[in-house]
């Protein structure tokens, strides 16, 4: 069923870190989000007709609200106008999009949760909804502004890796789990390419079962536009070639599906 735009309510807004920016608003979409799915959301610049691709970061079904913790890229993207909202107004969205995680294969299973970066923010919902035997959250940042850190404290083990070893493990979140001797039966992870490269990798050599959340640019955001295609092994139906529709097919994969 074709998603309908809506006025989204704002309800609050805080910066967590330099450029990075939590918002909640009160949505229809909350009531069927899954964890790993995403939202457009709209500038009021009539010069912008694409909508900017967020992901979901936290879900509350009954009050109908949606956590978004974005980056702000850059003057022009439309994430500025995002940060300049306040209580009370409004902000046109479709959702939620996306297939999100199948975190239900979890069940009694030892899982890694990996984010990195802007991929950070999705794995707090998934983290809060998966049951699983052991959960083991390995998350990147740059430096020592390590956004959501408590939350994620409250909902498994967390361990941190930074690009200049200001918290955790000085690297990126394979280094942390070698650092720390870790080893999963499962793995669910979202961020930048070059680390979901290593973390497919890291699980074929492994035999681990992983799924990974792809970051692409995206235009529609349902399909449509053939626009953020990735390279997979079966031909999409959709094309009849060998890509699929991140926004549509994705943004997440069972990591031997897709080629990175």
């Amino acid at each position: 069923m074709e998603k309908k735009k809506e006025q989204a309510k704002v309800l609050s807004q805080e910066m967590l870190a330099d450029g990075i920016y939590s918002l909640w608003i009160e949505t229809e979409a909350a009531r069927t989000a899954r964890p790993g799915q995403f939202v457009s959301v709209y500038t009021a610049d009539a010069s912008k007709l694409l909508p900017r691709p967020i992901s979901i970061c936290e879900i509350d079904k009954e009050g109908k609200k949606l956590r978004l913790v974005y980056r702000v890229t850059g003057e022009k993207t439309g994430t500025k106008q995002f940060s300049e909202l306040k209580a009370g107004d409004s902000v046109p969205v479709i959702g939620p999009l996306g297939n999100g995680f199948p975190y239900e294969k979890a069940e009694g299973k030892k899982v890694f949760l990996m984010g990195g970066g802007i991929g950070v923010p999705p794995i707090l919902e998934l983290a809060k909804q998966m049951q699983c035997e052991e959960k083991q959250i390995v998350v990147g940042y740059r430096d020592a502004h390590t956004f959501l850190k408590d939350e994620f404290e409250q909902n498994g083990t967390l361990y941190i890796s930074t690009e200049d070893g200001s918290v955790g493990t000085k690297g990126n979140v394979m280094d942390a789990i070698r650092e720390q001797n870790l080893d999963a039966d499962m793995i669910f992870a979202c961020g930048p390419t070059p680390m979901l490269r290593a973390i497919k990798t890291y699980a074929e050599e492994k035999g681990i079962e992983c799924y990974i959340s792809l970051e692409e640019r995206m235009a529609c955001g349902i399909g449509a536009c053939l626009a953020c295609v990735c390279k997979t092994k079966e031909k999409d139906a959709h094309s009849n070639v060998n890509n699929k529709r991140i926004c549509k097919d994705g943004p997440v994969f069972l990591s031997t599906e897709v080629d990175l």
